[in-house]
């Protein structure tokens, strides 16, 4: 099936089965491999792109599901060049706060905190983060400097928002 995405701001014309799911679009195809496929039953969280502004899990969503839609993946997320000054508030946050161990959960925690200050605002409390990040699996910390990860980063950006 020949679909048109647009991802990260830009066009892209794939070729796809009609049952090829986004995450699989996005790696195996077009090279986007900061979503993380983690359990392929759609509860962890790693595989996280936001769709139109919201946070959805692409391995539970087909390619072909998508077209018509702005996709942003984990690439599209900050100023790029993988340098602290083109980090987004959010990922700086990560950094900062220590909100990551191996990695590999983070790009998916990034995106669910990008839903939280969509849906919330950018005063998010720890108490929030920790309810709305269900679904969303870190094998290896205890979400605590996740959580303060987040609310640094949603009020890092409110501040960006008000300057």
């Amino acid at each position: 099936m020949q679909m048109t995405l647009t991802i990260n701001g830009q066009n892209h014309a794939v070729e796809a089965p009609a049952a090829a799911l986004l995450v699989e679009v996005l790696r195996d195809q077009l090279g986007l491999t900061g979503t993380h496929i983690g359990c392929d039953t759609s509860q962890c969280g790693a595989c996280n792109v936001l769709v139109d502004g919201a946070a959805v899990k692409a391995c539970n969503i087909l390619a072909a599901q998508a077209q018509g839609a702005a996709i942003t993946t984990i690439e599209g997320v900050g100023g790029g060049g993988g340098t602290a000054e083109a980090l987004h508030p959010m990922q700086q946050a990560f950094r900062t706060e220590h909100g990551l161990q191996c990695g590999f959960c983070t790009p998916g925690m990034v995106m669910a905190g990008l839903e939280m200050v969509r849906k919330h605002g950018t005063t998010l409390t720890p108490e929030l983060v920790t309810h709305e990040l269900e679904g969303n699996l870190c094998r290896c910390t205890g979400y605590i400097n996740i959580v303060k990860a987040i609310v640094a980063g949603a009020a890092a950006m409110g501040e960006m928002a008000h300057a």
